[in-house]
């Protein structure tokens, strides 16, 4: 393709990371990925998500962490585009060990943004969260909320990273485009994430733990949604410096998406009742009007496709 880019992905061997490699090199771009399998959660079910793009001729992969002071030396080829998705991931990990966050998600960003300098890459993609907003009554959700009200590690590190991206910008003439994404769900999701844990625990027979009363809601957005909106992102070129929010505008509390997953898979859900935990917020709601205007991105999977969708992969595995 004439519009062809080398594009450096981190965390490609992740839910969101498998996917967008995928999704690049079927539009004819090359790519190199890096992951270092962090332990998070099992190595094999990574192995797993990368089988498809390693058949590919315009794929490299990397076992790398992001941390390493070496990279300039290890990658020794120049990208257009960095596509930064590598990640300690977790709110409540976060609180238990706020450190490790905070030296993986900005440490990790500035020596990829300084990899970016040194090699003159002209973009950076950045993936960070919709935690970063916290509790904050200014429903949906807009990238023009002026304070941020984050209420766990994992969301301040995600602002912080951001702020040093928007530096580099300035400093670097390197255009920084932050993705705030909203709970991301669908095949190869993380097994810590409740509709993977939900559906796992209901087809097993296993009661699920239901946190606070179940009015606590999330905007459901599908994987596939979310790498279109990445791709529109490679395609933006208006501003140095900016941020988007993917999301579905479409919340759903914990108590529908249990009605949800029941309505799919036909089986009773069984509930254990517990606190809210530290670091969980009320609700979660993306304005996704700045997305669609500059980065094409349009919302094509709905919860109970996805949900539908999970469980097919699931019943493959």
């Amino acid at each position: 393709m004439s519009d062809m880019k080398k594009l450096l992905v981190t965390g490609a061997a992740g839910f969101i990371g498998s996917y967008t490699v995928e999704a690049l090199l079927e539009l004819g771009h090359q790519v190199t990925g890096i992951d270092n399998f962090d332990p998070y959660y099992p190595r094999h079910n990574k192995e797993k998500n990368i089988e498809i793009a390693l058949s590919n001729p315009n794929y490299n992969f990397h076992e790398l962490d992001i941390l390493d002071e070496n990279l300039v030396n290890i990658l020794n080829e120049s990208f257009d585009i960095i596509i930064h998705l590598a990640a300690k991931a977790g709110v409540r990990n976060s609180i238990e060990n706020p450190e490790t966050y905070f030296e993986t998600n900005v440490n990790g960003t500035m020596n990829l943004l300084e990899f970016a300098r040194i090699k003159e890459i002209p973009k950076f993609i950045f993936s960070s969260s919709s935690s970063v907003y916290g509790i904050n009554d200014e429903i949906p959700w807009s990238e023009e909320i002026n304070e941020l009200k984050p209420i766990s590690p994992y969301a301040s590190s995600k602002i912080a990273a951001e702020v040093v991206g928007h530096t580099y910008s300035e400093m670097y003439d390197i255009q920084f485009i932050g993705l705030r994404l909203f709970t991301v769900f669908g095949p190869r999701q993380r097994p810590d994430l409740a509709i993977h844990k939900f559906i796992h625990k209901m087809l097993n027979d296993e009661p699920i733990d239901l946190y606070g009363d179940g009015s606590t809601s999330r905007d459901y957005t599908f994987v596939k949604d979310i790498v279109q909106g990445i791709i529109g992102a490679i395609k933006y070129e208006q501003s140095d410096s900016e941020i988007f929010n993917l999301g579905s505008q479409h919340p759903y509390q914990l108590l529908d998406l249990i009605a949800g997953i029941e309505k799919v898979t036909g089986i009773k859900a069984k509930v254990n009742h517990i606190e809210m935990q530290a670091g969980d917020v009320p609700k979660t709601y993306a304005n996704i009007e700045k997305a669609k205007s500059f980065l094409g991105y349009e919302v094509s999977t709905n919860l109970e496709e996805g949900i539908k969708a999970f469980l097919d992969w699931k019943a493959g595995e």
